[in-house]
């Protein structure tokens, strides 16, 4: 009796055998799920890249236009010899956008927009984008006057930044003697740097050394102010936009090469567990055929 109990209770307890392919076959599941999990990833990033791409080219053709009225305004106020005050109060304008997915380029706008605002604590902010938001509100909350979204959703127009630009200027609360608009300046497809576009109102440029030589009746100075502000605002806005698609496309070509190593490492991981689920059972066959 005790010898037939044993005998029917043994083959109860599952083998060594049975345990490793019953894990063998979990795992190859598990990795064959996360085969197809990246494989979908990756299709994911290569279409958002060729869709940045498509986004880059556009974005630097505007950003050129730009670029030349941004240039050709500066150069009129370098050439007035304008000069800023010694204690003068200062304005901070954020330019960044609501989108992710495009690499450190907003940590790097708020970055130095947090080492300004060490520098001059009292200055006021104003912040387009919800991203750079998110990042300086922890740090400055009582700083931010004016905060802006829904900018750039494709390229940016100036139509936009005439009405930032009109908000700003407008608002008699908001004292400040020159502005400063940090944005992120279009080096390459793959490079970017952060700059910052230097803004005198236009009672200070009328008082600069050289201004004399311009002749302006009176009613167009304020309407020139607003156009340099604008127009500044535009270009830091159209950089800023040309340098996110180029960072996106950056970080989706990133994205897609990692994902393509990571299936080519779980293909070959797959293939070698189920290369060794086959041998095991080859071997169970050929055990059991010899055995008899």
């Amino acid at each position: 009796m005790l010898a037939r109990t044993t005998l029917v209770a043994r083959p109860a307890t599952p083998s060594f055998s049975a345990l490793g392919q019953t894990r063998n076959m979990a795992t190859l599941r598990e990795i064959q799920a996360r085969l197809k999990s990246v494989t979908n990833i990756s299709k994911i990033t290569a279409s958002m890249k060729m869709i940045a791409s498509t986004k880059t080219t556009r974005a630097q053709r505007a950003m050129n236009v730009a670029r030349i009225y941004g240039k050709v305004s500066n150069d009129f106020v370098k050439q007035t010899d304008v000069k800023k005050a010694g204690e003068a109060k200062e304005l901070l304008v954020t330019v960044s956008s609501d989108k992710g997915l495009c690499g450190g380029i907003h940590s790097s706008l708020s970055r130095q927009s947090r080492k300004f605002l060490a520098e001059n604590p009292e200055a006021p902010l104003v912040i387009l984008g919800d991203k750079a938001k998110a990042q300086l509100q922890r740090s400055y909350p009582n700083n931010i006057k004016y905060t802006f979204n829904q900018l750039g959703s494709s390229v940016p127009t100036f139509d936009e930044a005439s009405v930032v630009a009109s908000t700003v200027l407008n608002d008699k609360d908001l004292e400040f003697d020159n502005a400063k608009l940090m944005y992120n300046r279009f080096v390459s497809a793959i490079a970017f740097e952060t700059d910052a576009i230097e803004y005198y109102p236009i009672n200070q440029i009328v008082e600069a050394p050289n201004f004399k030589s311009y002749e302006f009746q009176e009613d167009v100075l304020q309407n020139l102010n607003e156009f340099l502000f604008a127009n500044n605002l535009h270009w830091a806005l159209v950089e800023g936009h040309a340098s996110e698609m180029g960072a996106k496309r950056t970080a989706m070509e990133n994205a897609t090469k990692n994902a393509n190593d990571m299936i080519n490492r779980l293909s070959l991981q797959y293939n070698r567990g189920r290369q060794a689920v086959i041998t095991n059972e080859l071997i169970d066959i050929i055990t059991g055929a010899s055995a008899l």
